[in-house]
């Protein structure tokens, strides 16, 4: 949190936690501004005007100065945000993200500080994602435990089809309205709504969607979900069943366990229509239930159907198990096999590309790759995955060393005695345990 800010802070946490908040677009000042800009990374993608960081800071106090004087007399107005896509891991669609020019980035990092102020005080236990201290890894081992240690007997796994692209800018603002009474703060939040995309050449501006990738899009959808999901799963949908219910939610990701059958079903029933309501929509072939659970295995056994399905959430795939030699039950997950099919073929491509460099900074780089996947994907009981992973990016690795020329270079024992022993691929390691919270 920046210290500029602390003062807000300490009047939001003296006040009774339904009570408005005002005064926050005056905290959108020099000193903070520039607080921000220090800890902005320099190397990010510059907006459509092509100012970067450096470049900003060369007129600092006067560039800062002009900003806010425009917030003050209300000409603030926030430029397009520029269109790029990146490739959406286990799918052949591309991921649109925004990416604002520099100086809104420093009002839209201002504004999303402000709403954590806010906001934080107010959000319930289920939402994990975009939040201090909070985390993918605290989540699944919410899920874990919620299945492992509790009555679920029923899982609803759902997916709301483009939801930063779809969610209403009206509602939101209703939203914010609701806990902020400073209408020229919302005012700012309203007028980057509005800033629209510049994709190849063409403005857009639509009534609905926050561009993935702005900074404070998560924020603003947090907050969304928040009244839309969260609050009325909590106070509606839990007094409704009759046995235990349970949500954990990351940004638009959540999953939902029931005790019951019906339970679930009058839930999945309910969301589509309150989705609708709130200018949402389920993407249904992602969306269904499914019976998931400490009894479901003998249940279905007792059936004659296959032993349970499996689901996937934050690229993990949980599957039902038993443990030691008195079957214990236990859920499990490992690296979801979309997930894994992706980063490999992306892999092949960069090989393919770079296979020239240097051995020595080839797999640096290769290292650099395997380190963020083995820190995500290295949780209790996915040591197989990681090893299958590692030895995948091994063939990979050597399939296309031997492709630097007409000839082979190397046959298999002088690459893994010879090249390996001079340069190692990082080995897999589990670093995060999902059955101790501290850990």
């Amino acid at each position: 949190m920046i210290p500029e800010l602390d003062g807000i802070r300490q009047n939001v946490e003296a006040k009774a936690i339904r009570a408005k908040v005002e005064n926050l677009a005056s905290a959108i000042n020099p000193n903070t501004l520039k607080s921000i800009h220090k800890r902005v990374d320099g190397k990010k993608a510059v907006g459509i005007d092509g100012i970067t960081k450096s470049e900003y800071e060369e007129n600092l106090d006067e560039n800062i100065e002009r900003l806010v004087a425009k917030m003050k007399d209300g000409s603030y107005k926030p430029n397009p945000s520029r269109r790029t896509y990146i490739d959406k891991p286990g799918s052949t669609n591309k991921r649109p993200l925004g990416i604002s020019c520099y100086e809104d980035k420093l009002v839209e990092k201002a504004v999303a500080q402000l709403l954590e102020i806010v906001y934080e005080p107010r959000y319930c236990n289920c939402s994990y994602g975009f939040r201090p201290g909070r985390n993918c890894h605290q989540a699944i081992r919410e899920v874990v435990e919620m299945i492992q240690y509790r009555k679920t007997s029923y899982i609803v796994e759902a997916d709301i089809r483009s939801f930063f692209d779809t969610l209403d800018h009206e509602w939101l603002i209703r939203f914010l309205e609701h806990d902020i009474a400073d209408k020229k703060f919302i005012g700012i939040i309203r007028k980057l709504l509005k800033a629209g995309i510049l994709e190849d050449g063409k403005l857009l501006v639509k009534e609905e969607g926050s561009p993935q990738g702005g900074c404070a899009s998560a924020a603003l959808a947090n907050i969304y979900l928040y009244y839309v999901l969260d609050l009325w799963f909590e106070k509606a949908i839990k007094k409704q069943c009759r046995g235990e219910a349970y949500l954990i939610r990351y940004a638009d990701d959540f999953v939902c366990c029931f005790q019951y059958k019906d339970d679930a079903e009058n839930f999945y029933a309910a969301l589509s229509v309150r989705m609708a309501k709130f200018g949402l929509e389920l993407a249904y072939e992602k969306t269904r239930i499914l019976e998931f659970g400490r009894f479901a295995a003998e249940n279905r056994k007792a059936r004659g159907e296959k032993k349970p399905e499996t689901f996937s959430f934050l690229g993990f795939t949980f599957y039902c198990t038993t443990d030691g030699e008195k079957k214990f039950f236990r859920v499990k997950v490992k690296t979801d096999r979309k997930k894994l099919i992706s980063k490999l073929k992306k892999l092949n491509i960069w090989l393919k590309e770079n296979r020239h460099m240097k051995l020595k900074d080839l797999i640096f780089r290769i290292n650099q790759g395997l380190r963020g996947h083995y820190q995500y994907y290295g949780v209790t009981d996915n040591t197989r995955s990681l090893e299958c992973f590692g030895q995948l990016v091994k063939a990979l690795l050597f399939k296309w060393l031997n492709r630097r020329s007409q000839r082979r270079s190397y046959t298999w024992e002088i690459f893994i005695s010879q090249i390996l022993m001079l340069f190692p691929l990082l080995k897999p390691k589990i670093t995060v345990s999902l059955f101790y919270r501290n850990a």
